[in-house]
């Protein structure tokens, strides 16, 4: 079984060769890493190219970039990966043990600053183990045979990974990796621990009630 490694970027300068390069000698044991731009303005496209196998060009959205990586995608398994969040070492290693036994899994999550984050991250992981639902900054993967037959991420502009998730439940459980992936505090840092869970909690209500996900990006400050 082979690894794609699908990260879709918009405007990552600051981070996106550090991430890439981290993941080096996951390409060394070969995985392969497709970068896809949904229209970034700060370069990092151009920064990426040299750092990846492949960078491509989607419309704007993280479902939409997601799935444009998939298509072209060779790897008998997909890890989508967000620019900012860094795998634990052997994550290549660990994924494909995990879908040997699962068609899809993620893994725990830790944050890059301490505090309450920390217990942000604990419930977290709690929620998702009980839930069988994963967010994005946990690293979700999944072999291809199960992405296709859940018919790959929803287009819409918040909440495509809830809802791949809840398809994805529907083939089998997903396998719970333990060892975190460290992913970026800076929005909760810029708008405040507290305020971003009270918002996070408000858009899954009003998604769950069926609530447009175009509104909720919005509301989340995030229109792709």
């Amino acid at each position: 079984m082979t690894l794609s490694i699908i990260m879709p970027v918009l405007n990552e300068a600051a981070c996106i060769g550090t991430t890439l390069r981290a993941l080096s000698p996951l390409r060394t044991r070969g995985a392969e890493v497709i970068v896809v731009d949904g229209g970034s303005r700060d370069g990092t496209a151009e920064l990426a190219r040299s750092l990846a196998d492949r960078v491509l060009a989607a419309p704007r959205g993280r479902a939409k970039q997601m799935n444009a990586g998939a298509a072209a995608a060779k790897g008998d398994a997909f890890l989508f990966l967000h620019a900012d969040t860094r795998l634990p070492d052997n994550a290549d290693m660990s994924i494909l043990a995990a879908l040997a036994t699962r068609p899809w899994g993620r893994f725990d999550v830790r944050f890059d600053s301490g505090g309450w984050l920390r217990v942000v991250a604990l419930a977290m992981n709690l929620r998702s183990r009980l839930t069988g639902i994963a967010t994005g900054d946990q690293a979700m993967f999944v072999g291809r045979k199960a992405f296709i037959e859940a018919g790959g991420f929803v287009p819409i502009p918040l909440m495509e990974d809830i809802a791949l998730s809840a398809r994805l439940r529907r083939i089998g459980r997903p396998y719970c990796i333990s060892t975190p992936v460290t992913t970026s505090a800076r929005r909760w840092r810029k708008n405040g621990v507290g305020r971003t869970i009270l918002l996070m909690w408000q858009l899954r209500l009003r998604y769950f009630f069926g609530a447009d996900p175009a509104r909720l990006a919005r509301t989340y400050g995030y229109d792709g």
